[in-house]
């Protein structure tokens, strides 16, 4: 089984509750120098200035395929999750040698306190029990959601219809 974490960028008001929500979830203290595993942020779609057309986006672990984090950690910390598809990782075993996160093209896996490598995991745990991850439980315009491998063409397709210009980004989860 895959899943898919999907963010339509015409509903994400950038309110940051998934990365609250992340944050809660997995117990990250900010105020000791841990970065969100989720993080959102204004990105300019055209224009400049006064004239600027944005777009929120809200980022986390893309949770790839073919995760080169995956690949590069010497110590098998990070690996991908038969039953979900998920990029998992147990920092128990990290040696903080940072491969991971040199091979990660999206600069994701950050580093606590101790040195060991922490990420978003997709909330892999609550999607076993069949639960929707913590920030897609809390998105209040429903600009984050859960879709199977399988239902990405008709996600796409629906897409396809609407108006030349308008952005979406799929992020795999």
């Amino acid at each position: 089984m895959g899943i898919m974490l999907d963010l339509d960028l015409k509903k994400c008001t950038a309110c940051g509750a998934c990365a609250i929500a992340c944050m809660d979830q997995n117990d990250i203290d900010t105020e000791k120098g841990i970065r969100p595993f989720r993080t959102v942020f204004d990105w300019e779609k055209r224009g400049c200035g006064e004239n600027a057309e944005y777009v929120h986006i809200s980022i986390a672990c893309m949770h790839c395929t073919d995760a080169p984090c995956v690949t590069a950690c010497p110590c098998a910390c990070i690996r991908k999750d038969a039953e979900t598809g998920l990029t998992i990782y147990d920092n128990a075993s990290c040696i903080g040698c940072h491969s991971c996160a040199m091979a990660c093209p999206f600069g994701i896996p950050a580093f606590n306190e101790e040195g060991r490598m922490q990420k978003c995991d997709g909330c892999a745990v609550r999607v076993r029990h069949g639960l929707e991850p913590a920030c897609v439980k809390v998105c209040p315009s429903r600009a984050l959601h859960l879709v199977h491998t399988g239902e990405v063409e008709e996600l796409d397709a629906s897409r396809s219809l609407e108006k030349a210009g308008e952005a979406v980004l799929k992020v795999q989860v």
